[in-house]
């Protein structure tokens, strides 16, 4: 049975009820980076939940949920006044509102009390489905490299690349925000969640960038996922953006 049918299964047997929760969400990009948000759920049920968040978040990681849950709808901790669950992003699709911010529609599935070993190493590491567990909540299993998503809806898939060169700024911020240093370069390849950049910024992998695009008109804060050099001799940084999307209406 296909992830998406055991998914649909549940959701049948426990269909989530419109339930506007405050929440507090909490999104480690690394180590060293974090960021949390305060929300109101859109829906929940013991399985999962979905909400808004003004960035956006990778599907395949791990979010903590923080939220004063009734009791009929939990799985343990029946007790206390605030309950914590770990999410799996399923989904997460950019919404343009009519101010013209942006914002982020997210969809979870609920993992537990306690994240996998794993991800207390490398918090950035992608996960998915693996099956539903006796009580109801979901259980893990790695993400491959290259997962096969011809059978998900397009909502549902990871980010498509744009083999294009987009002019941008690469800036290396220090602790404090202030830039350490910077050129402009061109981007190899491109999505919404991040690029792999030409250039000859030397940086950590885990550290911040700023990638800036006067033709699209968007700074974006970025954490380096990997530097390497090419066969040509030009380095490269594969970069994750951090508090949006990079604006691909005018390339897809």
């Amino acid at each position: 049975m296909s992830v998406q049918m055991i998914e649909e299964i549940q959701q049948r047997k426990r269909p989530r009820i419109g339930l506007s929760l405050p929440a507090r969400v909490e999104y480690k990009v690394s180590n060293d980076e974090a960021w949390e948000e305060i929300t109101r759920l859109r829906d929940v049920s013991p399985l999962g939940a979905g909400f808004a968040l003004p960035r956006p978040v990778k599907r395949g990681r791990l979010v903590l949920l923080t939220l004063p849950m009734p009791r009929q709808l939990r799985v343990y901790d029946f007790l206390e006044p605030q309950y914590k669950v770990f999410g799996l992003v399923r989904v997460c699709n950019r919404r343009l509102l009519a101010d013209g911010q942006e914002t982020y529609t997210v969809g979870v599935a609920f993992t537990g009390k306690h994240p996998p070993l794993s991800y207390t190493v490398n918090p950035s590491k992608l996960y998915e489905i693996a099956q539903s567990e006796s009580d109801g909540l979901w259980r893990l299993a790695d993400a491959p490299d290259r997962p096969d998503e011809s059978n998900l809806p397009q909502s549902h898939r990871r980010h498509s690349r744009y083999s294009i060169p987009v002019s941008v700024k690469i800036e290396a911020l220090r602790g404090d925000g202030t830039i350490k240093v910077g050129e402009t370069t061109v981007t190899e390849n491109i999505s919404l969640g991040g690029a792999s950049v030409l250039t000859s910024v030397t940086t950590d992998v885990g550290s911040v960038v700023r990638v800036t695009s006067e033709q699209y008109n968007v700074a974006i804060r970025s954490i380096v996922r990997g530097v390497r050099k090419g066969d040509d001799g030009i380095g490269r940084l594969h970069i994750e953006f951090m508090d949006r999307f990079f604006p691909l209406e005018g390339i897809e």
